[in-house]
């Protein structure tokens, strides 16, 4: 179900700039159910209804929380406001921008997991794996008029329409949120195997895949720039290390020497 769901969304993530005004906008809210659709039903099927629950827990009643506290107050990632856009809104945030955090939220925890040992390390690979995203996401959002910045002041050059402080303020959630994860999704979200590749798949593509549409068809050079220089710290990584596991596969059906099927290890 995984990798049709992913399918599906890479379809239509590839319709998305050959498109325009309202289908735009509506294709923008079904490629983020659908994302959040894949990730919650991935840790579902491969961690149980716990770990389904803490990531919904934490990422999209979180997401919904800080994203509702920053409308109103301006922190943490200063003063915006949403537009009408996409879709139904409570407390002037659209219902579906938690779900968007959840979404990527999922693959960036897995990928960390993947590449480094439990502790501060992987909390902090996590959640930067998750705000430098944004690096891509909201320029391209705010060029599409679906939310602006009263003061985007300071900016990083290239992006004058996002404030530094948004990146910042998606690094903190990013922190709080893959801290909390664990301890309540259980043991079970500290392990990897074959069945994550799926989300492996979707971070590499939203990485690739962001560069390439930033670069030639949404017109954004510096978010393709911003964006694949700083989703790199985890992309990178775990593209290499996905490679040179599959090199050591043995052919299928061969096993692993022991008699036993292979499995991916815990890095």
């Amino acid at each position: 179900m995984s990798w049709v769901l992913l399918g599906v969304l890479v379809l239509a993530q590839i319709g998305y700039p050959l498109t325009g005004g309202g289908t735009r906008a509506a294709l923008t809210v079904a490629t983020v159910v659908l994302g959040y659709l894949l990730s919650v039903g991935h840790a579902l099927l491969t961690r149980g209804p716990r770990t389904a629950a803490a990531l919904v827990a934490v990422a999209t009643g979180g997401g919904f929380a800080i994203e509702a506290l920053g409308v109103a107050t301006g922190f943490p990632f200063g003063s915006y406001d949403y537009s009408g856009h996409l879709g139904p809104k409570l407390a002037g945030v659209p219902l579906i921008i938690p779900l968007a955090w959840t979404w990527m939220a999922w693959p960036a925890w897995l990928a960390a997991v993947r590449l480094v040992r439990p502790g501060v390390r992987r909390i902090a690979l996590a959640a930067v794996g998750l705000a430098t995203w944004d690096l891509f996401l909201d320029p391209q959002m705010v060029a599409e008029g679906y939310w602006r910045w009263r003061d985007a002041a300071p900016a990083l050059p290239g992006l004058p329409g996002v404030p530094v402080s948004n990146y910042l303020g998606w690094l903190l959630f990013g922190v709080l949120m893959t801290t909390l994860l664990r301890p309540l999704a259980g043991a079970s979200a500290d392990r990897t195997g074959p069945a994550d590749h799926p989300m492996y798949a979707l971070y590499l593509w939203t990485y690739f895949s962001s560069v390439l549409a930033h670069a030639v068809f949404l017109g954004l050079p510096a978010s393709a720039f911003w964006g694949a220089a700083g989703m790199a710290v985890a992309a990178v990584p775990l593209a290499v290390t996905l490679a040179r596991g599959h090199r050591r596969r043995p052919p299928a059906g061969t096993g692993n020497g022991s008699g036993q099927p292979r499995v991916d290890a815990t890095a």
